[in-house]
């Protein structure tokens, strides 16, 4: 999954509420992908231009989020319609290298976008993360081994990696 930069365009967006696991999520499409995942049940402007295409991207994120918190998916392959600065992009980038149910430092994280020197940088490009979970920022830690930041809330964070750490533990078993 790769983040492409956002044109200036206004985008036609489509969004749907869903339940899971950690509460409500909003999900946000246009036809170019996934624009964005709020934690919440948020009322998003609807637009009467929002075509089949948006839907079916929001249909197929919605399906692909509910396997993965039924423990059935590891990696997501959803168009995503994103984009932030170029060091955001690339921070965003890496987070999608972090492997299920692993962790990697802030620290660790700013050494994949070739900055070792901006965890803190790091740390805040994750914080403006639009798509939380499908890229996955929870799996980044303090280099302590705390949890740092979540824009989801900790309580969110901690509950999506016991969620990946339980899967990752059942998957081993059974092989």
């Amino acid at each position: 999954m790769k983040v492409t930069p956002q044109r200036s365009v206004p985008r036609v967006t489509e969004s749907r509420v869903i339940s899971t696991p950690i509460g409500k999520l909003t999900l946000v499409a246009s036809i170019d992908g996934l624009c964005e995942i709020i934690f919440g049940a948020k009322r998003v402007a609807k637009n009467q231009k929002a075509s089949i295409v948006a839907r079916r991207n929001l249909s197929l994120a919605e399906k692909q989020l509910r396997e993965y918190f039924a423990g059935k998916r590891k990696k997501f392959s959803i168009k995503l319609d994103i984009g932030g600065t170029d060091f955001q992009n690339a921070a965003w980038n890496s987070l999608a290298t972090i492997p299920y149910g692993q962790t990697i430092s802030y620290a660790q994280q700013a050494k994949l976008v070739r900055k070792p020197r901006a965890f803190r940088a790091v740390g805040s490009a994750n914080g403006k993360n639009p798509v939380a979970i499908i890229l996955p920022c929870h799996r980044v830690i303090a280099s302590d081994g705390s949890l740092g930041g979540y824009a989801g809330g900790l309580s969110i964070k901690r509950k999506l990696l016991a969620l990946e750490k339980a899967s990752s533990e059942t998957s081993s078993e059974a092989e």
